[in-house]
């Protein structure tokens, strides 16, 4: 069997090394590093993707979060609501705008945010929620956006583990991940399901006002050359990194559905065991149905019930299998994020998956052997 790898990105890379060497060639030939027609191009290809009006490239992923927030004109106290369980990042770029962030709960089972908590927590100084689309699927946007709407509220997805999902609403059409809110964000780091080979990111909108307004941003604040028509900062892709999100962009779909075989036959591995809770989507699948395509599967993430997450961590690392606890502490209990205002009790979802969730090996390379050898080895722990 071959070594067991978290993300293998030397594997995918093997599959599309003709692509993309030969699109960085054409960078290295032409010299064009900064905005070049592979950054154009690939916005392009993006937009169509998506089915958005516009997406404006940038540096990284908390950057598009960041600049997202500062194109809508949110203002130092105004109260911005998302997830206490996800990467630190979301919250972050609350806290340097000078807005005030509101942690709230999250569902126990598909781990994004909780749009009975989100009612809860407004106030007259909310003026945003940012859903986290945790682990490859979208958080309940119907809710979300009935909520947003009711209030008078900006909704910005949080996209960066979801890319290429699509969500269904309740009247069945359907609308891909960070194509639905106000505005949508995403991450090219490259462990995910579309990553570049440094870091990028970018944003999308399908408001013109709004994407002009973000296109200055990035870019010092400039529409003209050495005009500055408002404060912004140095957030741009750069070509090499469009160079390979180009070759990719192609394979995401194949990539996805290649996510979704491996996590049904973890799933199917897993059935009938009693302390280990596999993933389920929004519809309630079980990561098992061959006609879901709402899940990308960033991460394939577990519940171990009965106590004995850290003991299964530990026998993984015996067998040389990679693992992942994302997240081993909430946001709320951080100590760049601590505030008087939060109450333990308002948070229990989130204080019980700390303690329950590990995320196995999941990326287009993985094997039956491979799956079959993790499988074995949770059941094993769990049961020991």
């Amino acid at each position: 069997m071959k070594k067991i790898q978290m993300v293998d990105l030397i594997g995918q890379y093997q599959g599309i090394k003709d692509e993309v060497n030969e699109s960085i060639n054409q960078i290295l030939d032409s010299a064009a590093f900064i905005n070049g027609p592979k950054v154009h191009e690939f916005q392009a290809a993006l937009e169509a993707y998506l089915g958005v009006k516009h997406v404006i490239p940038c540096a990284n992923g908390t950057d598009a979060l960041q600049i997202a927030m500062m194109g809508l004109g949110l203002k130092p106290g105004d109260e911005v609501i998302t997830a206490d369980f996800t990467f630190a990042a979301t919250v972050e770029v609350i806290g340097l705008l000078q807005l005030t962030p509101v942690l709230v709960d999250v569902d126990p089972y598909t781990f994004n945010i909780d749009p009975i908590a989100i009612e809860k927590a407004i106030t007259p100084k909310t003026k945003a929620i940012v859903p986290v689309h945790l682990f490859g699927q979208c958080a309940d946007m119907d809710a979300i956006m009935e909520i947003a709407e009711k209030h008078n509220l900006y909704v910005i997805e949080d996209n960066a583990q979801a890319i290429g999902a699509d969500h269904q609403f309740r009247d069945g059409s359907k609308k891909k991940a960070g194509n639905i809110g106000h505005v949508g964000a995403t991450s090219f780091f490259p462990s995910k399901n579309l990553g570049c080979y440094g870091d990028g990111g970018a944003i999308f909108t399908n408001d013109d006002d709004l994407a002009h307004i973000i296109r200055g941003i990035v870019n010092h604040g400039m529409y003209e050359r050495y005009h500055h028509d408002v404060i912004g900062v140095n957030s741009r892709l750069d070509s090499i990194q469009a160079a390979v999100l180009n070759a990719k962009l192609p394979h995401l779909d194949t990539y996805c559905s290649q996510r979704r075989e491996a996590a049904r036959k973890y799933s199917r591995a897993f059935a009938g065991q009693e302390h280990i809770v596999v993933p389920k989507t929004v519809r309630g699948c079980e990561g098992i149905c061959d006609t879901c395509d709402c899940h990308v599967f960033h991460q394939y993430t577990l519940r171990i019930t009965n106590g004995k997450r850290d003991k299964v961590a530990e026998h993984l690392k015996q067998k040389g299998i990679p693992f992942g606890i994302y997240y081993p502490i909430p946001l709320h209990r951080q100590k760049a994020y601590e505030d008087t205002r939060y109450n333990e009790a308002d948070f229990p979802v989130t204080n019980l998956l700390v303690t329950e969730v590990i995320s196995l090996p999941m990326h287009t390379e993985l094997d039956d052997e491979q799956i079959s050898f993790i499988t074995s080895a949770i059941i094993e722990a769990v049961n020991g």
